[in-house]
């Protein structure tokens, strides 16, 4: 999938999960993208390990059930980031 796809993928993906997962995570449009293409890499991931129980680095696709596993990636990614940064601060 070219870039203009992941950056595509991973708006609506961290866009879904920001709006679904209680509380403020911050990081404007730029963190909304990266949150969402790193919840595509791992929700693909997981979602590939789980059908062929072999770990491959994979991303979800541009499609429903893609955003799906890619919204369940990002939702995961924003539970990790807040536990990283409330250690922090």
């Amino acid at each position: 999938m070219n870039i203009i796809a992941w950056i595509i993928l991973g708006l609506i993906a961290g866009a879904i999960a920001k709006a679904i997962y209680p509380g403020d995570q911050g990081g404007g449009i730029v963190g909304t993208i990266v949150l969402g293409i790193i919840g595509a890499f791992l929700g693909g991931t997981l979602f590939s390990f789980l059908n062929t129980g072999s770990l491959s680095l994979v991303g979800a696709s541009l499609s429903i059930p893609g955003i799906f596993v890619a919204v369940l990636g990002a939702i995961v990614a924003i539970f990790l980031w807040g536990l990283l940064t409330r250690r922090a601060a």
